[in-house]
């Protein structure tokens, strides 16, 4: 329930605190005087979009504050979900910036516009004209039957079922249709495939081949340099080695004599040891080298197959062939798989109908079972209510697929006349026979359900007298379960509240402000009284009110 309500700085209020309890609380006040601004504000907190131009004072931010009891709502999963602080006591405040932005919290803690709605939606029903229109919407219609028939963890386990169901079926046509368009391609991947496949590819073959292949192009310039190396080093009369040789025999007989002359002798040792090891090899390597035509012409063909299909893939390299190669073989086997997936999908879908149309064949019962209670007790209240030729019955239609909420399709028919013709509601009912018949039906719920606090914004349109009375008894009655609080210009209406709130405009030296204040017992008598008989009190205006109010 709406404990307080703090508005600073909204369309004609400077600021002002609201502080609301249980049971059923009456705001009035003259046209103009802004009740509807008080119920503007309201609407911020639970998410409606906001105007930049509903600040009073541009220059500073709009900040609406409400706090709600919300004990009686189970939300503790909901808050953990959304990574909230549960409280009992729990404060939402919302904040319109001079730039326009607006700025959202939940105990606090900064939360989106999307979660303050879901959250003030649970918490606050504003009932206003533009609801009644909601009557027409079958989809509010089969809402209002599930509510009645509080058959809660059924209708979760549809959903939780229907989402499943939905899940797979979607999942059935997305691989359908991913198989029909790669079925269509699998001949051309599969020439991808093969062309690399019989290419046999080693990621490291192209260097090495490329190499090889420049050898061999220069075999006999190779093979020449290397045997003139090799002669130069010990071939020649003038070669190398020999005088290396004899120049490390001169420094051995030196050895003993001193230290410096030893380790040049084991120097000149090593480097004639090391120039004669790379002599063989350059006389070994000389003679290995051949040209060989077959060989370059092989290694010619086998790069050219290498080039063309790197141009052919556009990439550079033998590793990228390859992985090319890997993603064609995956595609092809989730290609030639995808019949298997395709008939799991289809069991699969089969079995959730099965559980599914079960489901919602337990719905439609509980549903069936609960329409003549509704229409009934909606009928009774409207005979109340000053209808007393009405007719009102629930038509439940089978549907032939599933919908977010079973089967059913629920369709309110009403007639206002005698023997009239029943028609759905939104095509025959009147505005003022649309109140009363939304009061009906939240009067019929309120004590089904946890029903967050409900604000009636002059639901009282378009009746009076005795019909007002029946009205405000009504909801009078629904304030046993939930908290009401009704903006009225009825008197027959405000006398039933258990609190009285009276809206009124002000001017000081320099503007014109809206404010609100609770009524005591003798200011309750004199704003009824002005609401019987206008601004002139009469002595019998004050008794009707006090009247009223003994009632």
């Amino acid at each position: 329930m709406l404990r307080s309500l703090s508005i600073q700085n909204y369309a004609l209020i400077n600021q002002i605190e609201i502080d609301f309890n249980e049971g059923f609380s009456i705001i009035t006040g003259e046209t103009g005087s802004g009740k509807s601004i008080l119920l503007g504000a309201l609407s911020l907190i639970i998410g409606q979009r906001p105007d930049v131009n509903v600040l009073k004072d541009k220059e500073r931010k709009c900040v609406i504050e409400g706090t709600f009891d919300i004990r009686r709502y189970n939300l503790e999963h909901f808050f953990q979900d959304n990574d909230l602080d549960f409280e009992e006591e729990t404060l939402l405040r919302r904040e319109i910036l001079p730039s326009g932005k607006s700025r959202a919290f939940v105990n606090d803690s900064p939360v989106s516009i999307r979660l303050l709605k879901e959250i003030g939606l649970r918490l606050v029903d504003i009932h206003s004209q533009n609801q009644n229109l909601a009557l027409g919407d079958s989809g509010f219609q089969l809402r209002i039957v599930d509510t009645y028939a509080r058959h809660h963890d059924l209708l979760d386990k549809y959903k939780i079922e229907y989402r499943q169901f939905c899940e797979t079926k979607d999942q059935l046509a997305k691989q359908t249709e991913e198989a029909a368009k790669a079925k269509a391609d699998l001949d051309y991947f599969q020439f991808q495939f093969n062309q690399l496949d019989e290419a046999a590819l080693k990621t490291d073959e192209q260097e090495e081949l490329e190499q090889e292949l420049k050898t061999l192009n220069h075999s006999e310039e190779i093979k020449s340099n290397l045997y003139k190396a090799s002669g130069i080093l010990s071939a020649e009369e003038m070669s190398v080695l020999p005088q290396l040789k004899e120049a490390e025999g001169a420094l051995s007989q030196l050895q003993g004599f001193t230290p410096e002359v030893d380790e040049m002798h084991r120097r000149m040792e090593s480097v004639y040891i090391e120039l004669q090891d790379l002599a063989s090899e350059l006389e070994m390597k000389s003679e290995a080298i051949e040209y060989d035509p077959a060989r370059i012409e092989y290694l010619n063909e086998r790069l050219d197959l290498i080039y063309s299909l790197q141009q052919k893939h556009r990439v550079e390299s033998v590793a990228a062939l390859l992985q090319i190669q890997c993603d064609l073989e995956e595609k092809i086997q989730q290609i030639t798989s995808s019949d298997d997936v395709i008939e799991q999908l289809e069991k699969q879908l089969k079995q959730q109908t099965v559980v599914l149309e079960d489901v919602a064949d337990r719905l439609s019962a509980s549903r069936a079972d609960v329409i003549p209670d509704i229409e009934n007790t909606i009928v009774e209240q409207l005979v109340q209510l000053g209808m007393p030729n009405v007719s009102f019955k629930v038509e439940q239609q089978r549907l032939e697929e599933f919908h977010g909420e079973g089967k059913d399709r629920m369709i309110f028919l009403f007639s206002a006349n005698k023997n009239g013709r029943l028609e759905e509601i939104s095509k025959v009912a009147s505005g003022g026979e649309m109140s009363r018949l939304m009061l009906s039906i939240k009067y019929l719920i309120s004590a089904s359900t946890a029903l967050p606090s409900i604000v009636f914004d002059e639901i009282d349109t378009g009746v009076s007298g005795e019909i007002a009375d029946k009205m405000g008894l009504m909801m009078q009655r629904m304030s046993d379960n939930i908290q009401v609080i009704s903006i009225t210009h009825l008197p027959q209406i405000a006398s039933k509240g258990q609190f009285h709130y009276k809206v009124y405009k002000a001017d000081d030296e320099l503007e014109t402000y809206s404010n609100i204040i609770r009524l005591s017992s003798e200011e309750r008598v004199e704003e009824l009284a002005k609401m019987l008989s206008g601004s002139d009190l009469t002595e019998a205006a004050v008794e009707n009110a006090r009247a009223l109010l003994n009632n």
